[in-house]
């Protein structure tokens, strides 16, 4: 047994001196100060990054299939009244939204930017007791209301029961709506006059789109747009003029929830039109991005990248179409961002090795000034005694 308790002391790599050849210094007591100084900095700067997360990202192919991509919006138009502004959407699969109304909130803005009013798009028509009937005559004691939708019906049984219905029927027609003033429910909703009071003022509009995942661009315009002989058009005629200011503010755009980091880098992005007309647009590339927090909460979302063009009219462009484009396409690369802590054992392996290298750096340290110490107090003997 003392045979073997002999062997572990022989294997003792901490052999240790008697006090009695100790030899204390001041330089020591410096030198010991400072590194235990430096070591208490370093170590609670690791402590820090320790309890802090960091986020790991990769990159990978996006296989997911059959998902909607979801765009938040606020553009404010400082010369473009909510009566005539209208927002449409189209993709490469061939689905088209004209004039979209659901999840949008318009607000009336005037020269200064102060809210006049905000409410959901829409005109809404007001109750009218004998309002015209699709057969000519006025609406009867328990008679249904059809309207007229005045000669855009597809149908025999089609009825326009509001200035919007109608609107929507000539649209689909192709026909630009020129009369306005001579349509029943457009009169009688008072939409000419909606159109005249707000000559002066902006628009603010927000909201939100569920689109396909695939390519596509939506844009807001003036007028409800829709195609007649292959050209993008727009109706309300006789409330457009010979330019157009689509100056306008993205307030904010993003594609898909928020997550910690996440910048849009069109927020707050200002434009103003120097030239009479001109389309401005913005090329979008969507990069999907799958965020997971520390407790392990996961955000599908976008990141996104963009540049900008306007092209004016002045260089031959006769049949372009003013308004705001917003053309974007989808990256076939994912990137997943994941919170994780520091290792454990990774945060005791920097604690070990921060202790270890600056106690030995400081003993070469102490080391060095102790013999420098000695070997000038001896030349200063030998100067004394010589």
């Amino acid at each position: 047994m003392d045979s073997i308790l002999q062997k572990l002391r022989n294997l003792d790599a901490y052999p240790k001196i008697n006090d009695d050849f100790f030899s204390r210094t001041l330089s020591g007591g410096i030198i010991t100060l400072a590194s235990s100084l430096l070591i208490l900095l370093l170590f609670f700067s690791e402590l820090r990054l320790y309890l802090h997360t960091v986020t790991e990202s990769k990159l990978l192919v996006d296989a997911s299939r059959g998902e909607t991509l979801h765009i938040n919006f606020d553009v404010t138009f400082p010369a473009i009244r909510c009566s005539l502004l209208s927002l449409d959407t189209m993709d490469i699969s061939g689905e088209q939204h004209f004039d979209i109304r659901h999840d949008i909130v318009k607000k009336r803005i005037d020269a200064h930017g102060n809210v006049i009013e905000a409410k959901k798009d829409g005109i809404g028509a007001p109750k009218i007791d004998n309002p015209l009937q699709r057969h000519g005559g006025r609406l009867e004691h328990n008679e249904k209301y059809c309207g007229s939708c005045f000669g855009a019906e597809m149908s025999d049984d089609d009825c326009c029961n509001s200035c919007d219905e109608v609107r929507d029927a000539y649209r689909k027609k192709g026909w630009a709506l020129t009369n306005a003033d001579m349509i029943d429910q457009c009169k009688r909703e008072g939409f000419i006059q909606k159109i005249k009071d707000e000559d002066g003022e902006g628009c603010n509009i927000e909201g939100s789109l569920e689109v396909n995942k695939v390519a596509g661009n939506f844009h807001f315009v003036s007028g409800k747009s829709f195609h007649q002989s292959n050209i993008h058009v727009q109706d309300l005629l006789a409330f457009q003029t010979d330019s157009y200011n689509i100056s306008h503010k993205i307030n904010r755009l993003a594609f898909g929830d928020y997550f910690p980091g996440k910048l849009n880098p069109l927020d707050g992005v200002q434009w103003r039109q120097e030239t009479p007309n001109g389309m401005y647009q913005y090329f979008i590339k969507v990069v999907p991005t799958l965020y997971t927090n520390i407790r392990g909460r996961t955000i599908r979302s976008n990141q996104y990248s963009v540049t900008e063009h306007f092209k004016s009219s002045e260089l031959g462009h006769s049949q372009l179409l003013p308004g705001v484009f917003f053309f974007y396409d989808l990256s076939p690369i994912k990137v997943t961002l994941k919170e994780e802590h520091v290792p454990f054992l990774h945060f005791m392996t920097h604690i070990c090795a921060i202790v270890g290298g600056i106690f030995t750096v400081a003993g070469l340290i102490d080391s060095f000034v102790y013999h420098g110490q000695r070997a000038m107090k001896k030349k200063m003997e030998i100067g004394k005694f010589g």
